[in-house]
């Protein structure tokens, strides 16, 4: 019994030591999430009225599957941007439109999974509609992937215009057929936007805002939503019309990493 008694003692402070070395990993997991600093807002707190299509958080986008890190369909962004998209907004609707975006800040977890899939050269499942004339091979040399974003910096937005009353854009079917971004408007995914000569992340040279092959009432359509912003202080990146960064930025060398939820921004 005395034997019997000892291998008793022995074998419960085995599983007390288990259970000590166990629990220090789930304390750490408790860890709460980062958060945005407080210069940091949900858009929708400063206009409500600005439609969100906020499309990494769906499937349809060039990588065919929700992005790391959007965890809800919220565009987030520092103080001072959301007040000049605002701007524009109060503008834009005395004249029949709305703003849209498409995405506002973006998580360097969410630019580490963009790379991730650029180098992962069998995943074209989306090529045909987002980059067609476009070897994925050449995606980095080519500038459409890299490995930091302005978007992360939190003052960066992919926006364009809609025409009011404003249509549903309607619901992706993963697995539907896919037509090219730069198609006719009539022809490519229909989103609501006024006509862009391109759809929004077309990875192609017609993307460039002053493609001299862009003309009428396309042309027209860009040179409204750049004018408007320049007006407010947002500068348009040459090789996208949807893309503006609003100066001075409050972070202009930071990337944040914090998820795109509206707990981010809670009480903000």
């Amino acid at each position: 019994m005395t034997r019997l008694a000892s291998a008793l003692r022995i074998l419960a402070a085995a599983a007390v030591a288990l259970l000590a070395a166990t629990a220090a990993p789930s304390t750490a997991r408790a860890d709460p999430e980062p958060k945005a600093p407080g210069e940091f807002v949900s858009l929708r707190s400063v206009d409500p009225t600005i439609i969100q299509e906020m499309r990494y958080t769906t499937a349809h986008n060039f990588m065919g599957v929700p992005v790391d890190g959007y965890r809800q369909p919220v565009c987030i962004l520092t103080r001072p941007a959301a007040k000049a998209l605002h701007e524009a907004q109060t503008k834009l609707l005395g004249r029949g439109y709305s703003l849209k975006v498409y995405d506002c800040y973006r998580p360097q977890g969410a630019v580490d999974h963009f790379v991730r899939w650029a180098k992962d050269l069998d995943d074209e499942a989306m090529k045909e509609e987002f980059y067609p004339d476009v070897d994925k091979s050449r995606l980095f040399a080519d500038g459409y992937i890299a490995e930091k974003s302005g978007h992360s910096r939190g003052s960066t937005v992919d926006v364009t215009i809609v025409r009011l009353p404003a249509k549903a854009t309607r619901p992706y079917v993963p697995g539907e057929e896919l037509v090219p971004c730069y198609a006719p408007e009539g022809e490519r995914f229909p989103d609501s936007s006024v006509d862009m000569g391109t759809g929004f992340d077309c990875f192609d040279t017609l993307s460039h805002t002053e493609d001299p092959r862009i003309q009428g009432a396309q042309r027209a359509n860009r040179q409204l939503l750049k004018g408007l912003l320049g007006e407010l202080g947002f500068v348009n990146l040459a090789e996208e019309w949807w893309h503006f960064t609003y100066k001075p930025e409050p972070f202009p060398d930071t990337y944040f990493d914090f998820p795109v939820t509206r707990r981010s921004v809670a009480g903000h």
